[in-house]
């Protein structure tokens, strides 16, 4: 079966030119992967942009009307064609198709898919003849991760509460699941943006609903950008002559690093590759810094300091 494309679009199948741009504009904001960070957003935006892209052109619609989304594709002539003469038949017609982002760019006047547009804003060349609704300001909320989560990634659900209206026009309070997908190596301060998610109101769009990345404290490592800094504590001896270093990692797996070097106050053991995830570059991973905490004795004996000042002279 292929798309009920008035059903994409969520109108009737005499919805006039002027109903499909205000199902699509709401539609393409609301689902522009952009702006939309759920897995399905990718989809329903090419979807609803192959709708509108058919049903505001009346030869695609015609033809759609009559034989369906398999004979449009398939190169079915448009129902006024002619059975006879050249360039009849499945010759007769060809379905070009566009790219959502075009089609985006076409209506929208290549306006970013960041801008908040507004109810009854007008499309190039057009008088809007609706009000324009103003815009509540956005709702911005925290969103607590641990370093786990931001390592490995998480599926955070959140259950929100807002006011809207029912199809007679009542207010009624709504719950909703919001499903947010943490992508390994977020970082402190990412945004994801909802749109519309506010509560409704007559005379104004409702606002975004903005969660920003929290990162909670963790009691081994600490986050420096994409690397990870763990401080070891060792004695005195450990530093002058050596030792090794067991980490177990974000994800659980167990690192015995050998330490080799004479260990300062101020030394750094690096380990390539054991960072954070490279959130842009999925195969990469910052860097693990190990740091060390030297245990000095308290006191020495006469016979202990004539040692060492025989060692290291």
């Amino acid at each position: 079966m292929g798309l009920d494309y008035y059903k994409v679009l969520g109108v009737g199948r005499g919805a006039t030119e002027e109903e499909l741009k205000k199902a699509y504009r709401r539609l393409a904001m609301k689902y522009h992967p952009d702006k939309n960070p759920s897995p399905q957003a990718d989809t329903l935006f090419k979807q609803v942009s192959e709708a509108y892209d058919v049903l505001s052109d009346p030869q695609k619609r015609a033809i759609y009307d009559q034989y369906g989304e398999e004979g449009l594709k398939a190169g079915v002539p448009p129902p006024s064609a002619s059975t006879h003469g050249p360039g009849a038949g499945l010759h007769g017609f060809r379905f070009n198709t566009r790219s959502a982002e075009e089609i985006f760019s076409e209506l929208f006047g290549g306006v970013p898919p960041g801008f908040p547009m507004f109810g009854g804003a007008a499309g190039p060349g057009e008088a809007s003849s609706a009000p324009v609704q103003r815009k509540a300001p956005p709702i911005e909320r925290q969103l607590a991760c641990t370093l786990e989560d931001l390592y490995k990634g998480a599926t955070k659900k959140l259950k929100i509460s807002r006011d809207v209206f029912d199809f007679a026009g009542r207010p009624i309070n709504r719950e909703e699941i919001l499903t947010i997908d943490i992508k390994p190596g977020w970082k402190k301060g990412t945004k994801i943006t909802f749109l519309d998610k506010g509560n409704e109101a007559r005379n104004v769009t409702p606002s975004d609903l903005i969660f920003i990345i929290e990162e909670r404290a963790h009691p081994m490592f600490k986050r420096d950008g994409n690397n990870l800094i763990y401080t070891h504590k060792i004695s005195l001896v450990e530093a002058l002559t050596g030792c090794t270093v067991q980490v177990t990692t974000l994800d659980g797996r167990t690192l015995t690093i050998p330490v080799k070097s004479v260990v300062s106050p101020t030394y750094e053991e690096v380990v390539q590759g054991e960072g954070m995830p490279i959130t842009k570059e999925p195969s990469r991973k910052g860097n693990l810094r190990i740091k060390f905490q030297i245990k000095f004795p308290t006191s020495l004996t006469c016979d202990q300091k004539a040692g060492i000042q025989q060692l290291l002279s």
